[in-house]
């Protein structure tokens, strides 16, 4: 091999474990998530623990899919149909993405998760707090989900508790380190939603987020920009000058300093989320989600950096 085909492999190389090279890896094959879209809301909404939701939080409450009119069973074939024949897949995840799905009445959760036992589907992943982990919906989603892989994908976005407090979270970290310790007691996953720039939080708080998925030894994380949609809270606020976006470079360098700190085993589903040009007041710097993804992944082939990196 040339030294400058060395080279391009170099430039190519992804410094961090991939979630789709996860997937491939267990399954044999390509698998896709299928969006499942419930009418719930939030106990940070309606008063249980806050009102108002997270400042950041749209009316979608983190889903843009518009099949919640459909039953799960049904939202689930539609998508499999369409993605199936697109990218021509075989095994699918069904993704409970939107607002708190563990914050719905126990039979409507358990009609939920027994609507995924279709053929293809291998796996259910389960967006929700991480301080509303009841005993009997842990329970019932072991008994429902038998035979499938799967994961709670825990939003929280930061470390900082001032900075929760900011965000109208409605929980603090003790409460996260609690529905993890609480989640490993089962044979479940654990996944991770982290913000890479609030402007609340500064460098130690990213490489403190690090270290501690490292100690909970989580199993996957998903990292987003700080998009801001319209008729939200935080747009708001930034259109009163209550507070200043950071800016591309700096959410860049947040991402590949929180990577470097990372235990090498935890996968990492994303590190750019992304949201609809016309439901955004902004989004990702104004650029594509993918470019400023190729970015990082150049920047950190450049300055030799892989996913732990810094803590070897």
């Amino acid at each position: 091999m040339s030294l400058k085909d060395n080279s391009q492999l170099k430039k190519n190389k992804v410094p961090y474990r991939q979630y789709s090279d996860y997937l491939k890896e267990k399954y044999g094959q390509k698998v896709y998530k299928l969006p499942v879209k419930l009418n719930l809301t939030c106990p940070n909404r309606d008063g249980t623990c806050a009102y108002g939701g997270c400042i950041f939080c749209g009316e979608e409450g983190g889903s843009f899919e518009n099949l919640e009119q459909l039953s799960v069973r049904d939202q689930l074939l539609t998508n499999m149909a369409y993605i199936g024949k697109k990218y021509h897949a075989n095994k699918f995840i069904a993704y409970f993405q939107n607002f708190t799905n563990t914050y719905q009445p126990l039979d409507s959760y358990q009609r939920a998760l027994s609507d995924c036992r279709l053929e293809n589907i291998v796996g259910v992943n389960i967006s929700t707090r991480p301080d509303f982990l009841g005993e009997e919906y842990l329970l019932a989603t072991e008994e429902a989900c038998q035979g499938l892989d799967v994961c709670f994908e825990l939003g929280l976005q930061s470390v900082n508790n001032h900075t929760l407090k900011i965000l109208n979270r409605g929980h603090y970290l003790s409460d996260f380190i609690e529905g993890v310790l609480r989640l490993k007691k089962y044979p479940f996953r654990i996944g991770v939603h982290l913000i890479m720039d609030l402007p609340w939080d500064d460098e130690l708080d990213i490489i403190e987020a690090a270290k501690i998925l490292n100690a909970l030894q989580v199993d996957e994380v998903k990292l987003h920009s700080l998009y801001v949609l319209k008729n939200t809270t935080l747009e708001k606020m930034l259109l009163n000058g209550e507070v200043a976006l950071l800016n591309k470079e700096t959410f860049q360098k947040r991402v590949i300093l929180f990577l470097s700190h990372l235990d090498p085993n935890i996968v990492v589903q994303r590190i750019i989320g992304r949201a609809p040009k016309e439901a955004s007041r902004f989004c990702n710097f104004g650029e594509s989600w993918w470019k400023i993804r190729d970015e990082i992944i150049d920047q950190m082939n450049m300055q030799s950096i892989e996913q732990g990196s810094s803590i070897r």
